[in-house]
């Protein structure tokens, strides 16, 4: 006997797979962070095999579909003879491919910092790490904060990928919610829906942010 579903049924259902996708957007973004601003100083650091190594990171992440990042991580893995859950399967490749880009932002952002910033902390006799600490990343940071909070849109959007390995998030839970409802267009509907409502505020704080941070830098 098929059960009948109500259209709250459906997003009630909808609104559980959002948290789960809301959850797994916060920690991806959150570690790929943790790991970004470890990439970052290898990237910028002095030592030679270390800047190419994390350059050869950045690179990987950012020139391969993170679909097959996944791949790799949940199939590679279980390879082992470890049996990985498809959500930390999702929230390890996901925090891989966060932290590459984030890395990578923030490089940028560290570079558009004047070298007489550089000069004028180098002549106080500061090691690299105290430049980076207490000279070049606080002025960074506010050049950083527009674009990171954008690329936050991107991580969001990211999760429906994880459906793929079977994490049910929101495009997972659509799925199965249009197979048994029979109802493609108004199951789905929602989901994007759901998508634009998680996603268009952090549109807008970060277009609010980088006008407040370009109109104050006149």
């Amino acid at each position: 006997m098929m059960m009948e579903f109500t259209t709250w049924d459906i997003v009630r259902n909808l609104m559980f797979g959002a948290l789960w996708t809301l959850g797994l957007s916060v920690t991806a973004f959150v570690l790929g962070g943790i790991v970004g601003l470890l990439v970052l100083a290898g990237r910028m650091g002095h030592t030679p095999w270390l800047r190419k190594s994390m350059r050869g990171y950045i690179e990987f992440f950012q020139g391969t579909p993170l679909l097959m990042q996944l791949f790799l991580v949940f199939f590679g893995i279980s390879l082992a003879g470890i049996d990985v859950p498809a959500w930390l399967a999702a929230a390890i490749g996901l925090t891989f491919f966060t932290s590459a880009y984030l890395a990578e932002i923030w490089r940028g952002c560290v570079e558009a910092i004047p070298k007489g910033q550089w000069e004028a902390s180098a002549s106080l006799a500061m090691s690299w790490l105290q430049q980076m600490r207490y000279v070049v990343l606080p002025q960074a940071l506010r050049i950083a904060v527009a674009p990171t909070v954008g690329f936050s849109v991107q991580v969001v959007k990211g999760t429906a990928v994880t459906s793929i390995i079977g994490f049910t998030e929101l495009t997972k839970t659509g799925g199965s919610l249009a197979n048994a409802t029979f109802q493609p267009f108004l199951v789905y509907g929602l989901v994007a829906a759901g998508y634009f409502i998680l996603c268009y505020p952090l549109s807008l704080y970060a277009a609010s942010l980088e006008r407040k941070f370009h109109g104050s830098a006149h």
